[in-house]
């Protein structure tokens, strides 16, 4: 059966520190009194009385801000106690501190092949914070131990979900979308800590590269891509350009070419859109045709 957290109100510290002194004087002064009288039974009564009052201070705890102290009475969870400062409860309770701060830590480099089945280095930073102090407690051995676990296991895995690089329109990608795959990583990492009481308020990548193996051959990939898109571009803007100028000088009336001439200015303005060195011109002195 799982164990939730039962919140559970715990006495002021302050009003038990200032009854409990003044007990351990009162049963102090019978017991002395009691021995000047000779009160055997008297005596023992009033020891008695002052152990269990001695005992009682055993009951005395701190509640920090954000966090949760859980009691147990012989092994039994008996709640959660969130209300802050000092406080008093059964002395034969055990007690154990939850922090409920925002916590953070990040996973270390780790080597794992994406969908693709390129290998990649990849980390992640994983934002969290006990909300179930019961749970943290007493669903998994170690909750600290478990959360860096599991986020590291959630994080593999969506790993090998996504390609290191789109290469279709639409379509995901670990180095195109990080939004889209630190949402995806939260919820891979939630439903791994739900169980441990854990609330995992951001996830995200911190670190995303090609392995070493291979970083020197996808670099040259990605330059012949970048080389690739850059000239495409420059060639449709190239072919406007000399379909405007065909036009305009045919609407213009400023020369009548035939199509071997116009092929041949065709090749030209190409080679100067499309060059990239400087063009150097060359003046014909003689006839169109020659």
């Amino acid at each position: 059966m799982k164990i939730q957290e039962q919140t559970r109100t715990a006495s002021s510290g302050y009003l038990a520190l200032v009854v409990l002194p003044a007990l351990t004087l009162l049963l102090g002064w019978f017991v002395f009194q009691s021995a000047n009288s000779g009160s055997i039974v008297s005596v023992v009564a009033g020891v008695l009385g002052l152990l269990v009052v001695l005992v009682c201070f055993k009951g005395f705890f701190m509640v920090h801000p954000n966090q949760a102290v859980v009691l147990q009475l012989f092994g039994a969870y008996a709640g959660s106690v969130r209300q802050t400062g000092l406080r008093w409860a059964n002395p034969f309770y055990s007690k154990h501190a939850v922090s409920l701060r925002v916590r953070n830590f990040e996973s270390g480099q780790m080597k794992v092949n994406d969908s693709s089945g390129n290998p990649v280095d990849i980390a992640a930073v994983v934002v969290w914070k006990v909300v179930d102090s019961a749970e943290a407690l007493f669903e998994v051995d170690d909750y600290e131990s478990f959360v860096q676990i599991q986020s590291e296991a959630a994080l593999r895995n969506m790993a090998t979900s996504y390609p290191y690089e789109a290469h279709g329109d639409g379509e995901t990608a670990l180095r195109s979308h990080p939004l889209e795959i630190a949402e995806k990583l939260r919820e891979e990492v939630q439903d791994r800590l739900d169980k441990a009481g854990v609330q995992v308020i951001e996830a995200r990548i911190s670190h995303l590269a090609y392995a070493q193996e291979i970083a020197s051959a996808m670099l040259k990939r990605q330059q012949a891509q970048a080389i690739v898109a850059a000239r495409t571009q420059i060639v449709d803007g190239a072919v406007g350009m000399v379909k405007m100028a065909l036009e305009q000088l045919t609407d213009q009336g400023v020369v009548d070419l035939d199509e071997e001439r116009k092929a041949n200015m065709v090749s030209n303005l190409l080679v100067v859109l499309c060059g990239e060195e400087n063009a150097r011109p060359v003046l014909n002195a003689g006839s169109l045709y020659s």
